[in-house]
């Protein structure tokens, strides 16, 4: 890559780096409090995300950090394993087993979930940001950014929770976020437009900025003023040595406690199964439709949670929520993610106190847009349009995690979709053609698909119980390529009945026809290619 095309991306990858962090601050440290873990724990995972892992990942849009899918394994976690320490060393193993993982080559499995379940994930995550931030936006904090599950770990649920933010709004937060979010949606549709200089600085930055200004010049203001519960929450330490007292180290003795080792396992599936739905979603959300080599992303979030754990960070996976605030900001490559990081990490060291003059508001206001952004109304309607085997596992996807959380929202959304596969199996086995009466007989022709599995048994009996007395059924197989066992039988039983009802069989195949075969499974057995 030459020095232009590298200056062209950098012109990118900066700007959108810049939306990332700011989205990135309030998630890892509200994860980390909803995790139940060090504060600095959701920083260092973040930091690692997106310099370690984003230097090995094959993913140019992908951005990774804690995760809040994890947030409650870890919570449980760190009470049964007796301590932070304990728990820190299943994240390295978890990290390990990834790395097994990439190497065993499951990376495959993202691609078994279909079109309509990524596309559910995408939209549901869209609407839980939107619902969980507007009591944010509001300055309502209760509960900690990154809980995105439905039952909140402050006793409310979603819903409760904005009812409850109606019931005590912040003057000054509400205020500072509805100005933040005008800048946004005029930066966005305006000024975006207008010249190079308003897309080289983003919209986020300049209602970061002036909420900044804004806390500062009114930190005396009684009603109008910002409380310090209602801002960024960056741990400052007084000097270096009180600084390097946050990394935390696991506890290499407790390796021989099983409960360890099932949690590191735990880790690894729950990390990597979110990941790799993850790569698939944001796969569809890069608009240059680059891939991403999963096995490689295996490993690289392996690494990633080796290193965190063995700093005393969370575990990390990729997550939907910063990656895609990077693919709608323009990030052209995986550059974005692994500045974020550095980002991250200076602004952690030399900025701490300037980072918690940031109200929470604003940045609410931030995952609106991107919330929105995932959640678009004209989805709906195209997947509505593409017709009910498309969009009931959409909606079940939305709806479960709206109502559940995250994985089991998408499980929700497989299992109908699976449902919905064999329905289709159902339906497309075969088809009949029906003729007039001819010699005093129905005639009826059946053509069999080009695959008939054991998931076909019902709706072929069904069809052959049906057939009328005095039938000359013509069974056409010359386009299967595989008939199972399961459909052999039952054609060889019918075969029978069809002799006490006076239906004659045709049996139509590759090599020519047969009428009543003395045996069908012989027949297929002499004709494997036909079956």
């Amino acid at each position: 890559m030459n020095n232009s095309n590298i200056f062209q991306n950098l012109k990118a990858d900066i700007p959108a780096s810049v939306v990332v962090f700011f989205v990135a601050i309030p998630l890892c440290l509200g994860i980390a409090l909803a995790s139940g873990a060090p504060l600095f724990s959701g920083l260092i995972a973040g930091i690692i995300g997106g310099i370690v892992v984003g230097t090995i990942s094959g993913s140019q849009v992908g951005v990774s950090g804690p995760a809040a899918g994890l947030a409650a394994i870890v919570l449980t976690a760190i009470g049964t394993l007796g301590g932070f320490e304990n728990f820190l060393l299943a994240v390295v193993l978890g990290g390990i087993i990834q790395l097994i993982f990439g190497v065993l080559k499951a990376g495959i499995i993202g691609y078994y979930f279909p079109s309509s379940v990524i596309k559910g994930m995408l939209t549901g995550i869209g609407i839980i940001i939107i619902l969980k931030q507007i009591p944010h936006f509001f300055g309502y904090d209760a509960d900690p950014e990154g809980d995105f599950a439905f039952f909140q770990i402050d006793g409310e649920n979603t819903f409760s929770e904005i009812f409850r933010a109606f019931e005590a709004i912040s003057s000054g937060a509400t205020l500072i976020a509805v100005i933040g979010l005008g800048i946004l949606i005029f930066w966005n549709n305006v000024l975006s437009k207008q010249g190079k200089l308003f897309q080289l600085i983003q919209g986020p930055l300049v209602a970061v900025a002036v909420g900044v200004i804004y806390v500062f010049f009114t930190s005396e203001n009684e009603t109008w003023g910002i409380a310090i519960e209602h801002l960024v929450s960056v741990p400052v330490p007084e000097d270096a040595t009180s600084f390097l007292a946050q990394f935390s180290f696991p506890n290499f003795s407790a390796i021989s406690d099983p409960q360890i080792w099932i949690t590191g396992f735990t880790i690894a599936l729950v990390a990597s199964l979110e990941t790799l739905l993850c790569v698939e979603a944001t796969d569809k959300l890069d608009p240059r439709k680059r891939v991403t080599p999963t096995n490689r992303e295996l490993l690289a979030q392996g690494t990633g949670n080796i290193i965190s754990g063995l700093i005393g960070g969370l575990p990390i996976t990729q997550v939907i929520v910063r990656s895609s605030a990077n693919i709608q900001s323009g990030n052209k490559t995986k550059m974005s993610a692994i500045i974020h990081g550095f980002l991250l990490l200076v602004s952690v060291i030399l900025i701490p106190k300037l980072l918690n003059k940031i109200p929470l508001s604003v940045l609410a206001a931030i995952l609106l847009i991107v919330g929105y952004k995932l959640a678009k109304p004209s989805l709906f309607k195209s997947l509505y349009q593409q017709g009910w085997k498309q969009f009931i596992p959409f909606i079940v996807t939305v709806l479960g995690i709206i109502f559940t959380d995250l994985l089991i929202g998408i499980g929700m959304g497989l299992a109908v979709g699976i449902v919905v596969i064999l329905i289709k199996s159902f339906q497309n086995s075969h088809f009949l053609h029906i003729e007039d009466k001819s010699n005093g007989k129905h005639r009826i022709k059946m053509t069999l698909a080009e695959e008939v599995t054991f998931f076909n048994k019902g709706a072929i009996l069904n069809e052959l119980d049906s057939l009328p007395r005095d039938t000359f059924l013509e069974l056409d197989v010359r386009n299967t390529r595989y008939l199972d066992n399961d459909i052999i039988e039952i054609l060889e039983d019918f075969s029978e009945k069809a002799k006490n009802r006076n239906i004659d069989i045709q049996l139509t195949s590759e090599r020519g026809s047969v009428t009543n075969p003395d045996s069908f499974i012989e027949f297929f057995n002499l004709h494997p290619k036909s079956a």
